[in-house]
């Protein structure tokens, strides 16, 4: 299927998106679309795949102008839209998620296991192994995000979108996925996969449109690009080292110590570690290790039993009010069901962790609330007006929210479980900064990140889990890709 948008342009309200975009698709092709956040990447797809309709230009399938008024029709037509916030029925079993809406029957009964069937051998496909009669709730980002591929690829698809595909998954199931893609384009489909890892769309696109404010301002084959004229397009500027120079010397001042950690609905058990003050402990380990899991028990989010020191006092969190009052931060790996209200305002999500340090006498001091939020707003670069409701914002600039949020409450303690997932290069960058600033005025950070050199640049040593046990902590000397995977899959390391 060959793809042409022309000159499209779209507003929500006085808010203009798209500016006059340009973009073609060809047969049987993997097209990266890339752009900062806020950048109009997500509305252009969602234009295309029916969820809105453009207010000018023109859209030409094989020569013919078409025009999809939902995501049925688009559908219908062979495009799927795999959303980077993932369509998921927490309640429903993972089955029951890959076929609602298109169940099949026998004579009027639901034909459970020709579903079952269809749904083995796609996973099968995916090389993924998961249970079908499991609640989807319970399922991780990751394994939420396989879910979401597993159902596209049981529909008659020719264009495929993908927005932020791999944010949660680890480097083997990247490898998988990409392994998919090919095989997909082998067969006719084509891709629009949008993406902020660079090291990703030079293994798998063939071609590149980058958006900036609202504009495509760049075309190319992939391998008649680069690196550094790609983030030139997308953020009209040169970036120097992606990873801010640390010079941080593990200190003898350890601000949480915890033992024997166990969660009781996961087989994450015996987890023994010490954060010191100014440290970034990054945690690291192959989907479904357990990591977040520790982290989520720590903060109190999930039952489970620990021995918790903080600065030297025995505390006792048993739900995540416990943890706040002890000096916790937690910015959780999903942002749109833990992370935010979403009916609620910038400025109201933003304040919400620190009420109590913007309202004097119950009454809440509006300008305090205001000042702060304009702070966080030019300093997360957040594209948005502070009185937009969240649920209308970009990913990225939803997670920006998030994070400035804690940022404000003054944490002790601050959690980063995917603190950059679905950032854009640029933003990035100013996380990073941000993250680094922190420690420098003694904020210590656990921090999980599924994307190794971020573990890698960001942290002063590595703890490194498999199956549910910590295997190891590397000191800066010893962090590498090599050691952490060596960790990561059973394996030991020389002395």
């Amino acid at each position: 299927m060959m793809i042409e948008m022309k000159d499209v342009h779209k507003a929500f309200g006085a808010n203009k998106v798209l500016l006059g975009v340009d973009f073609e698709l060809k047969d049987a092709t993997v097209h990266a679309l890339m752009g900062e956040n806020g950048a109009g990447k997500s509305t252009l797809m969602k234009i295309l795949s029916g969820v809105h309709t453009y207010d000018q230009g023109s859209i030409i399938r094989d020569g013919t102008e078409v025009k999809y008024s939902n995501l049925k029709d688009a559908e219908k037509a062979g495009i799927v839209f795999i959303h980077q916030e993932l369509n998921i029925w927490p309640e429903l079993t993972v089955l029951e998620n890959l076929f609602i809406g298109n169940e099949h029957t026998k004579f009027g009964l639901l034909d459970n296991k020709l579903m079952r069937r269809k749904a083995e051998a796609v996973f099968e496909r995916l090389k993924f192994n998961i249970n079908l009669n499991r609640r989807a709730g319970d399922c991780s980002v990751g394994q939420q995000q396989m879910i979401e591929i597993a159902k596209a690829l049981m529909m008659d698809t020719k264009v495929l979108i993908m927005d932020e595909p791999t944010a949660a998954l680890t480097d083997r199931e990247i490898d998988v996925l990409f392994d998919i893609i090919r095989s997909l384009k082998e067969s006719g489909v084509s891709i629009v996969y949008i993406s902020h890892r660079m090291e990703e769309i030079s293994k798998i696109s063939d071609e590149i449109t980058v958006l900036r404010d609202g504009r495509s301002v760049l075309y190319s084959r992939t391998e008649e690009t680069n690196y550094n004229e790609i983030v030139r397009a997308m953020v009209g500027r040169d970036l120097n080292d992606q990873f801010p120079e640390r010079s941080h010397d593990l200190s003898d001042d350890v601000v949480l110590t915890v033992r024997q950690l166990e969660n009781k609905a996961h087989p994450v058990r015996d987890i023994n570690f010490d954060l010191h003050r100014g440290e970034i402990l990054g945690f690291a380990g192959l989907m479904g290790a357990g990591r977040t899991e520790v982290m989520r028990t720590l903060f109190g989010a999930d039952p489970g039993t620990k021995e918790i020191e903080v600065e030297g006092k025995r505390v006792k969190i048993d739900k995540p009010s416990d943890a706040i009052g002890h000096g916790f931060g937690f910015i959780t790996e999903n942002r749109k069901s833990e992370g935010l209200i979403l009916d609620f305002s910038l400025v109201d999500n933003m304040t919400m962790p620190s009420m109590q340090s913007f309202s004097k006498g119950g009454f809440m001091k509006q300008k305090d609330e205001d000042d702060f939020s304009d702070l966080m707003i030019r300093r997360m670069n957040i594209k948005s007006e502070k009185q937009s409701i969240v649920g209308d914002l970009s990913g990225g600039n939803q997670q920006k929210v998030v994070i400035g949020k804690w940022i404000g409450s003054q944490p002790k303690i601050l959690i980063l479980d995917e603190p950059t997932r679905g950032i854009d290069v640029g933003a990035k960058r100013e996380i990073y900064h941000l993250i680094n600033e922190l420690t420098e005025r003694g904020v210590s950070i656990l921090l999980i990140s599924s994307e190794m050199p971020e573990v890698i640049g960001l942290s002063d040593r590595v703890a490194v889990m498999q199956e549910g046990r910590l295997r190891g902590i590397l000191d800066k000397s010893r962090i590498n890709q090599e050691n952490i995977m060596t960790l990561a899959t059973g394996g030991q390391l020389d002395e």
